[in-house]
């Protein structure tokens, strides 16, 4: 027989958390569940399995910055007068007063971008999970939002960027993750709002000053002295589009390109993405939350381009790419030895390797790319039992690569991710009662000893 007085309680809480949902951008965690926004419940967080044993991820940073051809960083850069992107965009579109990024949005067409071909090669090439860019620091959304109306299904390719990868990830059997950097947005496009300090075009506004597009360039700020905003009304923007971003795909994995972002408010989303990817009624979660910040465990540390010098009590991540971030005309890329060095090293260091493999504005993947990827097939599928699902030895390595005066800083304090080793340097992995020893020098077979 069914207690009225319960249901009557079940309602009253769901008429409650609808209204609370209505009027607060903030997603307020159910009552009872494991995380709140609080760090002594985060400590509960456990790595999930899925994740530890993987080891290697493929990146997809990709969207409208590629369309001029000059890497990284065009969207802001293309508004510094004087610089090569700068003078580029003059030569070929014209100058930012009248022609600025909104104009490059949508030359991005994305026509030979076929996502299902290319996740079988990178399913062949060992990886056994796909991250998709949600948003650069450009501000377009690459998902079908209902709240920003600059999106890739609005305009250039009017296609669901992320929906399609994830589609295409499901049918490999890869799990799926998206990166956000739109925390950084907020006063790295700010630089449009400016105008050229000299010259015929001086104190003529570029075209992030009209109100037309402020949605694109966000309000004008004087805040622009920190990577992250102080301003209240950003951080809600931002911190309602990242739920909009895990409510509509439930990604396995969830990047942001800086630290937890703006305190008790990266708090909230944080726990609302661990409650979305609860596992059954243990309490465990599946999700993987990645930022540029140690947390004692309470999410995964990511790096950028470097590596960590010594094995981590905790797992994490280093992202690089083969190349540029963006595409970039004549680019030189990591070889297949370059990636398994890379990947060889992290792994032994309890560290998972998330690589960009870089496309083309039409989508699509340059032949020495290809012939990359194949490199990694062949490659991992004479080593995978070395690198899946191992954990690190007693030592990460041996050799030459591993005293600290030989090693070669990268940023941010650590490790360069490439390095020139000798044939003394060797790398362990472990797995049950066997240990694997790589010869770094050149990336061979794994020796597999049993014990």
């Amino acid at each position: 027989m069914k207690n009225r007085h319960t249901d009557k309680i079940y309602i009253c809480l769901f008429i409650a958390l609808f209204f609370t949902v209505k009027t607060n951008a903030q997603p307020v965690p159910l009552i009872g569940a494991p995380y709140q926004a609080n760090d002594e419940l985060f400590q509960q967080y456990r790595y999930p399995d899925w994740f530890r044993d993987a080891k290697y991820g493929i990146w997809a940073h990709w969207g409208p910055q590629a369309v001029p051809r000059w890497g990284d960083w065009y969207a802001k850069k293309m508004y510094m007068q004087g610089s090569d992107q700068n003078k580029y965009h003059i030569s070929h579109y014209g100058p930012p007063s009248q022609l600025g990024y909104k104009n490059i949005i949508p030359l991005w067409k994305a026509e030979k971008w076929n996502p299902d071909q290319l996740m079988k090669l990178y399913k062949k090439a060992g990886a056994k999970y796909f991250v998709s860019m949600g948003s650069h620091h450009d501000n377009l959304f690459l998902w079908n939002s209902r709240i920003h109306t600059w999106n890739s299904v609005n305009m250039g390719p009017h296609k669901d960027i992320v929906g399609l990868w994830q589609q295409a990830a499901k049918k490999e059997g890869l799990r799926f993750g998206v990166s956000e950097h739109l925390a950084v947005s907020f006063n790295w496009i700010q630089i449009a709002h400016s105008s050229d300090k000299t010259g015929p075009l001086a104190g003529v506004p570029y075209d992030g000053a009209n109100p037309k597009y402020v949605s694109l360039y966000h309000q004008p700020s004087t805040d622009v002295t920190t990577r992250l905003t102080h301003n209240p009304a950003y951080q809600q923007e931002w911190l309602a589009s990242v739920t909009e971003l895990i409510d509509n795909y439930h990604p396995d994995l969830l990047y942001s390109d800086s630290v937890l972002p703006f305190g008790d408010i990266g708090r909230a989303m944080l726990a609302h993405y661990y409650n979305d990817k609860l596992a059954g009624n243990g309490g465990g979660t599946e999700a993987v939350y990645t930022a540029k910040q140690m947390s004692g465990g309470k999410w995964l540390l990511d790096v950028e381009r470097v590596v960590l010098d010594s094995i981590s009590p905790y797992p994490w991540q280093t992202d690089t790419s083969i190349g540029d971030w963006f595409y970039k005309t004549g680019q030189q890329y990591k070889s297949a030895d370059d990636i398994a060095q890379i990947l060889i090293d992290v792994v032994s260091k309890n560290g998972n390797l998330l690589i960009n493999i870089v496309q083309t504005p039409e989508g699509d993947l340059e032949p020495d790319v290809l012939a990359i990827i194949e490199g990694m097939a062949t490659w991992i599928a004479a080593n995978g039992e070395g690198i899946y699902a191992t954990r690190p030895w007693k030592i990460y390595g041996e050799g030459p690569s591993t005293i600290k005066t030989n090693q070669q800083k990268g940023r941010y304090g650590g490790l360069s991710d490439t390095y020139i080793y000798r044939p003394t340097d060797i790398r362990f992995t472990s797995k049950s009662d066997n240990i694997y020893a790589f010869c770094v020098d050149r990336p061979v077979v794994a020796v597999k000893y049993f014990f």
